[in-house]
């Protein structure tokens, strides 16, 4: 099936034809009035000769209209938008550990997003759609929002995008060179954080983080000196290396207990023996740089917590039970406005809140069951990301 564009540019030249016709025969029989040396010529030229005249100019008008429109096809929008796909290019691919990398693209035209930007990081969680042009499929994925301490071009985007060896458009990625280009499209809001919200607990899976860090960089932007919403993150990964260096802010022992299914298949697992103090005094991964920099940001507001398969660590009912059991640090306990929110793979959500289904080609939220729904939590309201 021949892309829609091409059906779209055929359209503007039947209106060109037209007028340009009629405007050569006008300036022909101008010319020819003036001159009688001219009206000779003219009357001296047979009928398929000027006809053939007529016709060459109409197709070189043409050909330049044409041109025209598929120059503008191929340069595309300049401003991300929700329509139509907008080419960024790839400037920087960060590896985050074996299995994954940030990637940085960057707009064709500087300074001309941040209005649409700013608009969806005001909101809530969102995501843009990444195509991949050889195969016509799309996935979405979530942007990283920016720190204080980034020194980057603030119309960049960042991406937390894994390696998988089955997934067609990560091999896609993960496949281009600096300077590719990368056809995006968005932004869409993922999930509208109420104004009142006062307390996210997170939970995520694997690149799941990444809406963690948007949730928490929306929530927290709303502090002022009456407001202090905060934030507990839970985020479980296969291996130490994806989050190297984070170090636990309330569950600091190791848990023994059985292996969960919801990551799918997994390398053998290293050593659980290896001491703590080894693993986290190594470098810190980029993405557990981010979680720093916010609690940096917004002191006594974040707090995180890092749970490894391959370590034998696992999120548990009493881990979100210690955040949504507890007090606020003011002393208060907030019975309203408090949310749970959950991203990950989705045999990873379905463990901790039952499925998402589709229902007459939309995806819905399910009924809640998993973990969750045992921990019989009325004051907490649950999304699945």
């Amino acid at each position: 099936m021949k892309p829609r564009i091409l059906g779209q540019g055929l359209h503007p030249f039947r209106s060109p034809f037209s007028t340009r016709g009629k405007f050569v025969s006008r300036s022909w029989n101008r010319h020819a009035s003036c001159s009688s040396s001219s009206a000779s010529s003219s009357e001296s030229t047979p009928p398929k000769q000027r006809l053939w005249v007529k016709l060459a100019v109409v197709g070189v008008a043409a050909a330049g209209i044409g041109a025209y429109i598929r120059k503008s096809q191929q340069d595309g929008p300049s401003t991300l938008n929700p329509l139509a796909f907008t080419k960024y290019t790839l400037i920087a691919k960060e590896p985050v550990s074996s299995t994954g990398s940030i990637f940085t693209l960057k707009p064709p035209k500087p300074d001309l997003n941040s209005t649409v930007y700013e608009a969806a990081w005001q909101t809530g969680v969102w995501s843009v759609m990444f195509k991949q042009p050889q195969l016509q499929i799309g996935r979405d994925y979530t942007p990283l929002p920016a720190t204080t301490t980034d020194n980057q071009d603030e119309d960049v985007l960042r991406f937390f995008i894994r390696k998988d060896a089955f997934g067609e458009m990560s091999r896609y990625l993960h496949g281009l060179g600096i300077g590719s280009l990368v056809e995006m499209r968005g932004p869409k809001i993922e999930y509208k954080i109420p104004k009142q919200t006062q307390e996210i607990l997170f939970i995520a899976g694997g690149t799941g983080i990444a809406p963690a860090l948007q949730a928490g960089h929306t929530l927290l932007r709303r502090t002022d000196e009456t407001r202090k919403p905060r934030i507990h993150i839970l985020w479980a990964n296969r291996r130490r290396e994806d989050c190297a260096g984070g170090v636990n802010d309330t569950s600091a022992k190791p848990q023994k207990t059985r292996r969960f299914w919801f990551f799918g298949p997994r390398t053998p697992a290293s050593p659980s023996s290896v001491p703590d103090v080894q693993r986290h005094t190594a470098a810190q991964s980029l993405v557990v740089r981010e979680l720093e920099a916010l609690k940096s940001q917004y002191p006594g507001q974040v707090t995180v917590d890092y749970f490894v398969d391959e370590e034998k660590t696992f999120i548990k009912k009493q881990d979100i039970l210690d955040f949504t059991n507890s007090t606020h640090p003011n002393g208060s306990r907030l019975p309203k406005n408090r949310m749970i929110l959950i991203s990950g793979p989705e045999g990873f959500i379905s463990y901790m809140a039952g499925p998402k289904l589709w229902a007459q080609g939309t995806e819905v939220q399910g009924p809640l069951r998993g973990i969750i729904s045992e921990l019989d939590l009325k004051d907490w309201a649950t999304w699945k990301l």
